[in-house]
């Protein structure tokens, strides 16, 4: 291993602002402002959301409604398909005149099958 590449590690003392909880931990972070706790110096650390408060660790977290929004996205893709069909269908009419000429042997077939029942 290299020597000397390896950033300086201090004691630290993470201060919640929200709540005012203190954790203590490790940084490689320099700060002006310490505090003593028994006979080791901490470097304090100030941050806005720890595990003290923040909603997911709090239990205070919102559940959104994503089985809504799945129904939603399914909604728009059926309309966009259904929209991507139609156009299609206007700037392609000769595919319209296939399907037309399609349905007309179905209905001789039907009408053979009549025609041997009798």
């Amino acid at each position: 291993m290299k020597k000397d590449i390896h950033p300086k590690i201090y004691p630290a003392l993470f201060v919640d602002l929200s709540t005012g909880a203190e954790f203590v931990s490790f940084t490689t972070r320099k700060t002006q402002e310490t505090k003593k706790i028994g006979d080791v110096e901490y470097n304090v650390v100030k941050v806005e959301i720890t595990s003290d408060s923040h909603p997911f660790f709090t239990g205070k977290q919102m559940i959104l409604d994503t089985a809504g929004r799945v129904d939603k996205f399914r909604e728009k893709v059926k309309k966009m398909k259904e929209m991507k069909e139609k156009k299609e269908k206007v700037e392609n009419p000769e595919e319209g005149m296939e399907e037309m000429t399609e349905k007309k042997p179905a209905k001789k077939a039907a009408a053979k099958k009549t025609a041997k029942k009798k």
